[in-house]
């Protein structure tokens, strides 16, 4: 019985060494190397303090501020912990009082902008954790976030141009502006 066992145990170790110890330690060392950044969080600091992630998006609901993409995860929004969508169809009713919802509280911090509302102001991403608008949702804030700031309209547009990003390699994807790099560069202007 033991020369049956033997041979399964030694391999059961040697998997267990190899998968659940070299190997995870492997990867985290590459990536410590090769994307370091990353790696650590890819944390945005302020005079030496992390203020949040380029790569996961946080909630602004200050009027001065540009808003991101809302969030479906919970217990809070842009939880790192729980990222997901709400798996609602685009049928569901509650996702449409939500989408109703978001729209309502777009138009009444900004009750005189008539431009169409961009869809990723309304909807939230599989993810839940989108760090990024388009470039169109984030013109459709400026005129509010100029408002607020006592700014020109212009110079809140130059700050969106400043910071957009184009596709990725050139055709994937839409180009689309950091929410947190925008907030923060609109913190400087002072």
């Amino acid at each position: 019985m033991i020369s049956i066992l033997r041979p399964a145990f030694v391999l059961f170790a040697a998997l267990t060494l190899l998968c659940g110890v070299l190997y995870p330690y492997a990867i985290a060392g590459i990536g410590q190397i090769a994307f370091a950044s990353q790696a650590e969080g890819s944390l945005v600091s302020l005079n030496g303090q992390p203020v949040g992630s380029s790569l996961i998006g946080q909630a602004f609901s200050s009027p001065k501020y540009f808003w991101g993409r809302p969030s479906a995860t919970s217990p809070m929004p842009n939880n790192a912990t729980a990222s997901s969508g709400s798996n609602q169809g685009p049928l569901n009713p509650a996702l449409v009082d939500t989408v109703k919802g978001r729209i309502d509280a777009l138009k009444a911090v900004d009750p005189a902008n008539t431009a169409s509302i961009p869809v990723d102001l309304v909807t939230a991403s599989a993810s839940g954790l989108d760090p990024e608008i388009s470039v169109a949702a984030a013109y459709y804030q400026a005129g509010r976030i100029a408002r607020e700031r006592q700014l020109p309209d212009n110079e809140v547009r130059n700050i969106i141009d400043q910071h957009r990003e184009s596709r990725y390699f050139g055709f994937f994807g839409e180009p689309r502006v950091n929410v947190l790099a925008l907030n923060l560069a609109l913190d400087q202007r002072r």
